[in-house]
């Protein structure tokens, strides 16, 4: 594995995610997810998490499958959001008493739309540094 790979597709990868994250939930679907209150460390443990999920994308794409392209980096992305989207939604639908499934639905979306563009960053960038 690339180390120059990784951490800067991990990096930029775990940016994109956040900036969609934000356009995702906190503009477009505002109204529809709940928002992080004021006062507590939501931000910083969000951006922890988008940072994470950005290395996690890089680790696979460098380490395992070797994607050094954008629509192969989106295909994979695509589908690792889907689990991690279902799995998400499944536990989180657990825990309710009225479920949802629009919302559902909508949010197991957005989980593949947004890991679809940063996988096919993280294979652009190791594409590109590799």
């Amino acid at each position: 594995m690339k180390t120059k790979s990784f951490v800067l597709a991990g990096l930029i990868g775990g940016v994109v995610d956040w900036l969609l994250g934000w356009l995702f939930y906190g503009i477009i679907f505002a109204d529809t997810f709940p928002q992080p209150q004021e006062g507590t460390n939501a931000m910083l443990f969000i951006t922890l998490g988008c940072l994470v999920f950005g290395f996690f994308i890089s680790y696979i794409f460098n380490k395992w499958a070797q994607i050094t392209t954008l629509m192969t980096g989106a295909k994979a992305g695509a589908i690792i959001g889907l689990f991690m989207g279902l799995i998400t939604v499944l536990f989180n639908m657990a825990n309710q008493i009225e479920i949802d499934y629009q919302r559902y639905g909508l949010e197991l979306l957005i989980s593949i739309i947004m890991a679809a563009v940063v996988g096919a960053v993280v294979g652009l960038i190791n594409g590109k540094t590799s």
